[in-house]
């Protein structure tokens, strides 16, 4: 396992949701072209207190796993409780302490961001997943 590059995408929020929902699916889907991945991990979604929220991150997901479809990439899902315990070794782990051992386990010599260190932690989850032949 070793790091690559992690980022965010963000999206313009001057725009409507519709605009940001194809900005990030063109952000996805340029990292894919860019990176060329053979698979890829989305975290499964969580029930919110919200509703708009939970609605507005469902169609998200959705934009972003039919980006990486079209790009034939295999998608594979684990809960934000997994994640946290295949890094930290406990399911409600903070945020940072999953960065802490995001840093840790890929031998960075800064945190990432929140964001990307949630995502880099899906993908060692993943890594880990396989590793075991799951």
């Amino acid at each position: 396992m070793a790091f690559v590059t992690c980022g965010v995408i963000r999206t313009t929020t001057s725009l409507s949701f519709p605009e940001r929902l194809k900005e990030l699916a063109d952000g996805i889907e340029e990292v894919v072209r860019r990176h060329q991945p053979h698979l890829a991990v989305v975290e499964d979604i969580f029930v919110a207190r919200n509703p708009s929220s939970a609605l507005k991150l469902g169609q998200a997901r959705g934009a972003l796993i039919i980006s990486l479809l079209r790009h034939h990439l295999p998608v594979r899902e684990f809960t934000a409780k997994q994640v946290k315990q295949a890094i930290a070794g406990y399911g409600q782990a903070s945020k940072s302490q999953v960065q802490h051992m995001v840093r840790t386990l890929l031998k960075l010599t800064s945190s990432p961001t929140e964001d990307a260190a949630d995502a880099l932690a899906g993908a060692i989850c993943l890594a880990n997943h396989l590793g075991r032949g799951n």
